[in-house]
């Protein structure tokens, strides 16, 4: 099967180049299948990895936070790397040395922009908000322009990105398959637990969530 070439030399992957992927269905899919991602940059010298909420939109990785975060102020100063990794299944083996996890992950280059046009950013934080929760936005108090202008919104591009999965079973030597031990993939899966109601909610009707 024939794969698209990384887009830059630090993009590569080079240990199990085979469960490597440059496409940008498959770069999509990662995100949007992670609540979160990890961020990493610098501030005077010092590297700071901060996991953070995200979205996308369309070939850009969107974050959010207030305006007076240093991480969002270095964000668009300088380089960032943006992680996300899913773990969907534990491997047994027959050896300790052949453990191990089948997984998605992803590895983001490049520089945040802020979006500071007013209606660009209300209409990201409505598919922030909607993406999560399906047609929740209309049901919400509108936001303020005061609350507006205080949240910071930057995105990243996802043209410098490369996948990596594992999605497979054992891998045992063939010397260790008949050792009397268990061997196989426990799947991992993300549920939703039972809802809490605060006290004082009017509503009392559950929204949906992408979840379920």
């Amino acid at each position: 099967m024939s794969r698209s070439p990384a887009p830059s030399p630090r993009t590569r992957v080079r240990r199990l180049p085979e469960r490597a992927h440059y496409d940008a269905d498959t770069v999509a899919a990662i995100v949007d299948a992670a609540m979160i991602c990890t961020v990493a940059f610098q501030i005077d010298g010092v590297v700071h990895a901060i996991p953070t909420l995200h979205w996308r939109e369309g070939a850009h990785l969107y974050i959010h936070g207030a305006k007076a975060s240093r991480m969002l102020k270095a964000l668009t100063a300088g380089e960032a790397c943006v992680t996300i990794a899913l773990a969907d299944g534990l491997v047994l083996a027959r050896s300790a040395m052949h453990h191990s996890m089948n997984y998605r992950s992803e590895v983001i280059y490049g520089r945040f922009e802020a979006v500071t046009d007013p209606a660009h950013k209300l209409a990201s934080l409505r598919a922030l908000i909607d993406g999560l929760y399906p047609g929740r936005w209309e049901t919400l108090r509108p936001i303020s322009a005061k609350e507006l202008n205080a949240t910071a919104l930057l995105r990243i591009a996802l043209d410098e990105a490369s996948a990596k999965v594992r999605d497979a079973g054992v891998k045992d030597d063939e010397e260790d398959l008949g050792w009397p031990v268990w061997a196989g993939v426990i799947p991992l899966r993300t549920v939703l637990g039972e809802p809490v109601t605060e006290t004082d909610s009017v509503g009392r009707e559950t929204p949906p969530t992408r979840f379920g």
